[in-house]
């Protein structure tokens, strides 16, 4: 058993937000950490075995933008119909040259090391999701199972 652990909460389901928990889990698994992330809410999307994850620059005043658009663009003209599709191309564009691994990868890794991801079963029976829908190596369990392990823990996120 480790010595540390890494209590991880994951609200989020676009695709900037996939990063983060995914990134720290497997970061901390490789430090030896014992990592538990609770995919809740919205976080849910990112347990799903067909991923189709989308950025949302409406309301993400911190996402760069291209040819200096956050300089001249509204921010209103993010809600534009189309933009969704074309900031997550772009997002997606700029993640494979840069060569940053995908999500499904950063998932795989965390299942490899160990990780252990935790669907919240209230998510899943107020959105009506279906366990075949989801990955195969997770585990379904409510607020109280998470905090069994969250309680004990080094360090804890919420994302």
């Amino acid at each position: 058993m480790a010595d540390k652990k890494l209590a991880i909460i994951a609200t989020k389901g676009t695709l900037d937000w996939a990063y983060p928990p995914f990134i720290l889990a497997s970061t901390g698994a490789a430090l030896g950490y014992e990592v538990s992330v609770f995919f809740t809410f919205y976080g849910l999307q990112l347990l799903r075995k067909k991923l189709n994850l989308k950025v949302s620059p409406l309301g993400n005043p911190g996402m760069p933008m291209p040819m200096g658009m956050d300089k001249w663009f509204p921010v209103l003209g993010t809600a534009i119909p189309g933009m969704e599709s074309m900031m997550t191309a772009m997002m997606k564009n700029k993640i494979k040259q840069k060569g940053v691994a995908s999500i499904e990868e950063l998932r795989s890794l965390c299942i490899e090391a160990d990780v252990k991801l935790i669907g919240c079963q209230m998510t899943i029976d107020l959105f009506d999701f279906q366990r075949d829908e989801l990955l195969d190596e997770i585990d379904l369990g409510g607020a109280a199972t998470f905090f069994e392990f969250a309680g004990e823990s080094d360090v804890s996120l919420f994302i």
